[in-house]
């Protein structure tokens, strides 16, 4: 499916690439994004236009505030695995003792608040894949680490802690939502339409209300009902005991909306180990260009096992697969 950009468009674009100043090529961008068809064939250009609106848009605030503390780009993590979830909330709400649990990594632990002050990722297995998380430094009203603006930009989702061994747990939640806000990200339920605001980024959060082990928590639990309602899907984990953390590892993958899809080669069994993650409802063209960028637009055809075709079917490159399909390639 083409794209089938009009003029304008690459009339504006023409005026990015010839702008001199981080303002005017703002701008020119902005155009695009308004001028871009919104469908399904122009899904990598939108991408990538939010991706170089919302640098620019950072940039020229951050231009504005001065020198900080830690420049934008200091800290890089390419995403690997199904997908890459942060971990976020104020401070000592137990997001580094849970990473330790769900992960191999080791980040400082201690029972005082700031003891992450900079970003530890570490690699969750769920079944056959892998999913990546980065522990983030805690947020609140007067605290923000520039640099969580840019890795969150990256983010397919994130965990939001509440500490429900605080009496201020909720409020200390809610701040760091706010706090977000001020930097344009914004914490949405998983499945939520996206925001066609393209300086805002939408991440989808899940609420993990951690510390189910101290004595008081069913109480601050009801008080953070209160206060959330059905805002975020709620977890309620004891990273400190275990409780819980099976069912919110099943969660981070389910919140990823991605599936296993296994490739194999003519005359040989399915590779079975290490699956590809396309998105739900990804073509086999979309799952080629997975397997190497140039294949997306050579090939033609697959064989697929599993649902919805009869064992080994020769299906087009714009079949739908579902989760656990073996697919074998053709060009």
């Amino acid at each position: 499916m083409a794209v089938n950009l009009p003029p304008h468009y690459h009339d504006a674009d023409a005026r990015y690439k010839k702008a001199q100043t981080p303002e005017d090529k703002l701008v020119a961008l902005k155009e695009m994004w308004v001028l871009l068809p919104k469908h399904k064939a122009s899904e990598k250009v939108q991408a990538e236009l939010k991706t170089k609106i919302s640098e620019l848009t950072d940039q020229i605030e951050q231009a504005k505030q001065g020198p900080k503390k830690a420049a934008p780009g200091t800290f890089k993590f390419p995403r690997q695995g199904a997908g890459q979830v942060v971990l976020l909330g104020p401070p000592n709400a137990g997001k580094s003792q849970l990473l330790t649990k769900l992960t191999k990594a080791t980040p400082a632990v201690a029972p005082y608040p700031f003891t992450t002050r900079e970003p530890a990722p570490g690699m969750m297995d769920y079944e056959d894949v892998r999913v990546q998380l980065i522990d983030l430094p805690p947020i609140t009203a007067d605290h923000y680490e520039t640099f969580v603006t840019d890795i969150t930009r990256a983010a397919d989702a994130a965990l939001l802690f509440l500490d429900l061994a605080d009496d201020d747990g909720p409020a200390a939640t809610r701040a760091a939502i706010d706090r977000l806000k001020l930097a344009r990200r914004e914490l949405v339920p998983p499945g939520s339409p996206p925001i066609d605001d393209p300086t805002v980024y939408a991440i989808p959060a899940m609420l993990v209300a951690n510390k189910s082990d101290d004595e008081a928590a069913d109480i601050r639990l009801e008080i953070a009902r209160e206060e959330f309602g059905t805002q975020f899907p709620l977890f309620v984990v004891s990273s400190e005991r275990g409780d819980g953390l099976e069912e919110l590892r099943k969660a981070i993958y389910g919140a990823l909306g991605v599936m296993r899809i296994y490739t194999k080669q003519p005359g040989k069994p399915a590779d079975m180990t290490s699956p590809f993650t396309p998105p739900i409802g990804a073509t086999v063209a979309e799952l080629a260009g997975k397997v190497h960028r140039d294949l997306e637009d050579t090939v033609k055809s697959a064989r697929v096992w599993g649902t919805a075709v009869h064992d080994g079917q020769t299906v087009g490159r714009d079949h739908v697969l579902h989760d656990k399909d073996v697919v074998e390639l053709h060009t």
